[in-house]
């Protein structure tokens, strides 16, 4: 029995092929992967003033990546400020909504949960307490 002939032609552009799998499957990192990434904001870190909030509204904070709402009078929320579409930054939070106005995501500031696509994860919660009139990472 003889072993099959392979040409280099073969297993060059098997080898090709499989370098385009490798980068294409680095470049899908992310997309809708399930409630974006956890900020890095220590605890107790020092995040916004309660008066900075405003009630059905909230703040994005892109430094750390967290935004901070208040669904209901004197009711915080915060979640990952990272968009679970692509990866992008919310860009604002308006009439219970939190949005991304990268691609048109649209959020429950009181849930995370989306409320308009393309994403299709919620936002990743992010523990916090109220402390005097300051939010803070819990």
């Amino acid at each position: 029995m003889t072993a099959p002939v392979v040409s280099r032609r073969i297993v060059f552009s098997g080898l090709g092929a499989l370098g385009v799998a490798a980068a294409l499957a680095g470049c899908a990192g992310g997309g809708d992967g399930g409630g974006g990434s956890s900020p890095a904001v220590d605890a107790g870190a020092d995040l916004v003033g309660t008066a900075e909030v405003p009630v059905g509204g909230g703040v994005v904070l892109t430094d750390q990546k967290v935004v901070v709402t208040q669904p209901t009078e004197g009711t915080f929320k915060a979640f990952t400020a990272v968009c679970t579409h692509q990866m992008l930054l919310v860009t604002s939070v308006e009439d219970g909504s939190i949005r991304c106005d990268n691609h048109g995501s649209v959020y429950s500031a009181e849930t995370g949960e989306v409320e308009g696509g393309p994403a299709r994860s919620a936002l990743a919660e992010v523990p916090i307490e109220v402390r005097d009139d300051r939010i803070l990472a819990a």
